[in-house]
């Protein structure tokens, strides 16, 4: 018979941690080494500073993961203009209908940013159309962006019970 122990809750977070990171860097062969980026307090000016809009992500998400006691799944849609920006959006958008129609177990985090606020509210108000009531109870939904758009998604996930958190870009 084979014994598991369970996980404890600070090593089950830095696996979280690690894995958001691993999504954001991608695997690249011809690169040495990882180049650690400090994390910005504020959102980067440009928003074609894709790099910086990713560390300025993982900074958010780590202040604002009060009672997630599992995993996160962070989405982030990188600014419009670059390469097979439809295709991502459109990749994107599916995996969070997914997401939402298989549920998400509670102490679970899903976050959402993007440089462009407004398109990513989009994507969240789409995916989340079909949602079941009460179908996230005790899941957290983090959305860093405008303020302008704060009220369309808060609407857009309200009916999944949710705890529903945002973040102002600035």
């Amino acid at each position: 018979m084979i014994h598991i122990r369970p996980v404890p809750l600070a090593l089950a977070r830095l696996a979280a941690m690690l894995a958001v990171l691993l999504l954001f860097t991608g695997c690249k062969k011809q690169e040495a080494a990882v180049e650690a980026v400090a994390a910005p307090l504020h959102a980067p000016a440009s928003q074609a500073d894709d790099t910086g809009w990713k560390a300025y992500f993982q900074y958010v998400i780590g202040h604002n993961d009060d009672g997630v006691t599992d995993r996160t799944n962070a989405y982030y849609l990188p600014a419009p203009g670059g390469e097979d920006y439809d295709g991502k959006y459109t990749r994107q958008l599916q995996g969070v209908q997914d997401v939402v129609a298989r549920g998400v177990l509670p102490g679970n985090m899903l976050a959402f940013m993007s440089p462009d606020s407004t398109k990513m509210a989009d994507l969240i108000v789409a995916a989340f159309k079909d949602s079941s009531a009460g179908s996230m109870r005790k899941v957290v939904i983090l959305f860093v962006g405008k303020s302008v758009d704060n009220e369309r998604v808060k609407a857009a996930v309200a009916n999944t019970g949710c705890i529903y958190r945002f973040v102002e870009a600035k």
